[in-house]
């Protein structure tokens, strides 16, 4: 079978790559052909776009690249057609794969949607068109499968990819060693991987390195900057940078501070206590506050239902709520507190093999 998968970022590439390996497994006849990244790409098959033309963030810059974008959508579709495949594996990035959904659909290919558009946060009416566009689709949050079915439509819940990864990894005795890292405890600071992200984030995070004089801050750095574009953050601080070893680092934490996203939860998922940070440009949270009816930002309070981590957006993300934060999970009730909701959060989550349950729900059904 001939299958065509969309990704549009760092995470879908990742997911995107277990998929395509699991694939060849349920189908030894399986070519692939994408738009994606680097870890797609190595496990065969063939690139047609990568991920980092692609990635915008907040309404803001989408508006400012709202010409790169209808090029690259113009570019996908005609590359699908040109491919005829037998069916195409959208990938979250739902600004952009509903609108390839639709045209697939339209041009009468199968439509299978792998992680879900978070419909549940804001106009919840997309589903309605989902349903029309998507053949099947497959959850990786565990309350999903109830908000579809509020919608009359049946989903499969698959379990979470993050499981999967974490499953695969055998942590570097050699880490500390390798990373020249003291005996200190390990704060670690997950910025992100978007260079707007990071721009926004990591100040606020460094901010606080000096209220820590007994514990070593470590930034989690992705492999597309280099250490120079990092250092101009962190200056004459005696703060670490890790270059593509996050897992590593999260093992060996002691407590992090993380960007609002998958980040939130794969930390949970390695016992770690957090603070979540989230900054946006003013424009685009104005607009959000408007429109996006959930409680929560992150992975971990949303299926939770509850906070179970400190949220601290726009505003309140600054260095006394910061600091305040996470001196309360270095130590103390707070951090017995959150390790003890990590333990139910991980019960919801289930099993690792959501790649192999994708996988084989696909080639069932074709």
């Amino acid at each position: 079978m001939k299958y065509y998968l969309v990704a549009g970022e760092a995470s879908g590439d990742l997911h995107g790559a277990n998929l395509i390996k699991a694939l060849k497994k349920e189908d030894q006849n399986a070519s692939f052909r994408y738009f994606g990244g680097d870890k797609m790409l190595a496990e065969g098959g063939e690139l047609a776009k990568h991920y980092a033309e692609m990635a915008f963030m907040g309404f803001t810059e989408v508006l400012l690249n709202l010409s790169t974008i209808f090029k690259n959508l113009k570019v996908c579709k005609a590359d699908i057609l040109a491919y005829q495949p037998d069916v195409l594996v959208l990938i979250d990035f739902p600004g952009f794969n509903l609108k390839i959904a639709q045209f697939a659909k339209q041009h009468g290919i199968k439509v299978c949607y792998y992680i879900s558009p978070k419909v549940w946060a804001w106009n919840q009416k997309r589903v309605l068109k989902i349903k029309k566009v998507v053949d099947q689709m497959f959850c990786i949050l565990p309350f999903e499968v109830d908000f579809y079915k509020k919608w009359g439509m049946e989903v499969n819940y698959v379990g979470n990819p993050l499981l999967d990864e974490k499953a695969q990894f055998t942590p570097d005795t050699s880490f500390i060693a390798n990373q020249k890292l003291n005996d200190k405890k390990i704060i670690a600071l997950l910025p992100g991987s978007r260079k707007q992200e990071i721009e926004r984030l990591l100040p606020d995070m460094l901010s606080v390195v000096d209220a820590f004089p007994t514990y070593q801050f470590v930034i989690a750095a992705a492999p597309t900057f280099t250490e120079d574009y990092y250092q101009q953050f962190i200056g004459n601080k005696n703060v670490k940078l890790v270059f593509a070893n996050t897992y590593n680092l999260l093992h060996y934490a002691h407590a992090a501070l993380v960007a609002s996203g998958t980040a939130t939860l794969e930390t949970a998922l390695f016992n770690i206590p957090q603070v979540v940070l989230y900054r946006g440009g003013a424009i685009s949270v104005a607009i959000a506050r408007l429109v996006v009816k959930i409680k929560f930002i992150s992975l971990v309070n949303l299926i939770m239902d509850r906070e179970v981590v400190k949220e601290l957006i726009q505003e309140d993300c600054n260095t006394e709520k910061i600091t305040t934060n996470l001196q309360a999970i270095v130590a103390g009730l707070a951090r017995n507190q959150m390790l003890h909701n990590y333990e139910e959060l991980a019960t919801k989550m289930g099993t690792a093999g959501a790649s192999e349950r994708t996988a084989k729900l696909i080639v069932e059904s074709l």
